[in-house]
């Protein structure tokens, strides 16, 4: 029962963290059922997503520092966006009047939505870092992985490889975490998985309610492939160092030894 206490706790608290994805979600079924009025749903979407932003910071849900970060993946994320869409890897084909090179400004909000689960779950959960790798050898990473997202149209896709250097280079990192009074620890590369995965059944919702559309959803919509959840993991990786490293920078980072990580999972 206890286990089940904590688990229950965890879910809670994870569920608090992913506020903005939930109302991302609940705004692209409500917009697809129900088209609103004057103005294109893309719209709609931008000034939902804008509002909610504002409340998350004047609520004090999220601190001015958070919403620097998560502004800073609102742009990486449109930048990658425009490349993709001009490489036809996804569109979107409703109408808007708030798209740039025909890509929804609300586009930018998925992604952040990424940083803020990370901002928020960081604080409520107290995340520790144990053994984190050096800051010179995560920023080279984390900026070779968002470069392959790019580079792998005209040259080979190095994913793999990419992937492969997270483990060896992450092997001995670990992410202590608290629920109910209790630290437990977990390994960083599993964390990754787990988040890449959760973040793919997320998108299967999103391309359901025409968020956005793959090539082969033209016609009906269809499970996403699994393969991409490839692709969620590194953008995940991405995103955790770069909070990581952000954090680290401003000296808000705790660094522990592996000693004071209580219980695994």
């Amino acid at each position: 029962m206890r286990g089940l206490e904590q688990l229950v706790r965890f879910g809670w608290e994870q569920a608090l963290s992913c506020l903005f994805p939930v109302v991302i979600f609940v705004s692209l079924a409500i917009t697809q059922i129900m088209p609103p009025p004057l103005l294109p749903r893309y719209d709609w979407l931008l000034i939902i997503f804008l509002l909610m932003q504002v409340w998350m910071v004047r609520s004090g849900l999220e601190s001015v520092d958070e919403l620097k970060v998560i502004t800073l993946f609102h742009l990486i994320g449109l930048t990658l966006e425009i490349f993709k869409v001009h490489m036809g890897s996804w569109s979107y084909p409703e109408e808007g009047y708030f798209k740039v090179f025909g890509v929804p400004l609300y586009s930018g909000f998925m992604y952040a939505s990424v940083a803020s689960y990370l901002c928020q779950a960081w604080r409520r959960l107290q995340i520790e870092l144990v053994k984190w790798p050096p800051f010179l050898t995560v920023v080279p990473l984390a900026a070779a992985i968002y470069l392959n997202f790019f580079t792998h149209h005209y040259w080979i896709d190095v994913r793999w490889w990419l992937s492969g250097l997270v483990i060896i280079i992450f092997w001995q990192s670990w992410v202590t975490y608290e629920v109910g009074g209790i630290r437990y620890r977990m390994p960083i590369v599993f964390s990754f998985v787990l988040i890449g995965f959760f973040i793919w059944i997320a998108e299967n919702i999103a391309t359901f309610f025409s968020a956005w559309e793959y090539p082969n959803q033209t016609d009906a919509w269809s499970l996403v492939h699994l393969g991409k959840v490839s692709s969620w993991l590194l953008l995940v990786i991405v995103s955790f160092l770069i909070v990581a490293a952000l954090k680290q920078v401003k000296g808000k980072m705790p660094l522990t030894s592996s000693d004071e990580a209580e219980k695994s999972i």
